[in-house]
């Protein structure tokens, strides 16, 4: 078979894949858009050696790939992919307040990319939310020269660090925001409840467990789904799910009185719970709270 036949027919040994996530950050990315952002951020503002396009995406895959961790070793990778000899010094003199701003506006845009693409739909049991949303934080590393700024929590040594909030929707299928705070903030502060909460469903972790928040939640007409605390003991009011046999009376009891002579598989209660709202006006006033439990 001669050449021109071999590109015609390409065999399975020529036939590339490309895989779903990574052909959606390209879509994200087209190279027009990444030009015109150099230009409008001020990181490029003639294309010489240096081109946007290609220095993006070595700096993005590099790092969050290959883990390349050094300048020149991005360096080596650029001449690679471009086909080109740099000078010493041309891609670390790109690391500048220019290339921040523009790296910025690029998270934004994905962001946004993300949060228009064709929602998805929830399933019929769940036909009267509009959506479900998990609301998690996670610490990233940054570089110890940021101490002073981002200080970091229990380290023996100088460290920096900040803590990365994010709210991911269900629906959209992706982040619909993202918030940094200093590594010290406690989890329960990065939580800010208010009318984006209503008819849908928050998924929150332990560290963000207060009644007071569950309060908020449904204060604006909002639901939530979160693990019971280990010292929460709340009084059974109603029993939801009866079960067969010989079955012990749990209502009035309280949760941990109950637990320890329970066989069922399944606790399915209303619980009553007990708590003070935060001072208005000089008062703090005792609220009771019926909530399900299972």
């Amino acid at each position: 078979m001669d050449g021109h036949n071999k590109e015609a027919n390409p065999t399975a040994e020529h036939i590339v894949q490309i895989d779903p996530t990574v052909e959606c950050i390209i879509q994200m990315f087209p190279e027009e858009f990444l030009r015109n952002l150099a230009r409008k951020t001020g990181f490029i503002k003639r294309i010489r050696k240096i081109d946007p396009v290609t220095f993006f995406w070595v700096l993005i895959l590099g790092f969050g790939v290959d883990f390349l961790r050094s300048i020149r070793a991005l360096e080596r990778c650029y001449e690679t992919e471009a086909n080109i000899k740099l000078s010493d010094g041309a891609l670390y003199d790109r690391f500048t307040p220019e290339l921040v701003v523009f790296l910025r506006e690029c998270v934004l845009h994905a962001i946004e990319f993300q949060a228009q693409q064709q929602s998805r739909a929830l399933g019929e049991k769940l036909n009267g939310f509009k959506d479900i949303i998990i609301q998690d934080s996670t610490i990233i590393r940054l570089h110890e020269s940021l101490a002073d700024l981002w200080p970091a929590t229990r380290s023996k040594r100088v460290a920096a660090g900040v803590k990365v909030s994010c709210v991911v929707s269900a629906v959209a299928d992706g982040v619909k925001s993202v918030k940094l705070f200093p590594e010290r903030t406690s989890e329960i502060k990065t939580l800010r409840i208010g009318p984006w909460v209503k008819d849908r469903i928050l998924l929150i972790d332990l560290g963000f467990f207060k009644y007071g928040i569950f309060d908020k939640i449904e204060k604006y007409h909002g639901c939530f789904v979160s693990r019971l605390k280990s010292n929460a003991n709340p009084t059974i009011v109603t029993l939801n799910q009866k079960c067969r046999g010989n079955t012990i009376s749990v209502e009035g009891k309280k949760l941990k009185d109950v637990l320890p002579h329970l066989k069922r598989g399944v606790l399915d209660v209303m619980v009553e719970v007990k708590f003070k709202r935060r001072k208005y006006r000089g008062k703090r006033t005792t609220v009771t709270k019926l909530l399900a439990l299972w």
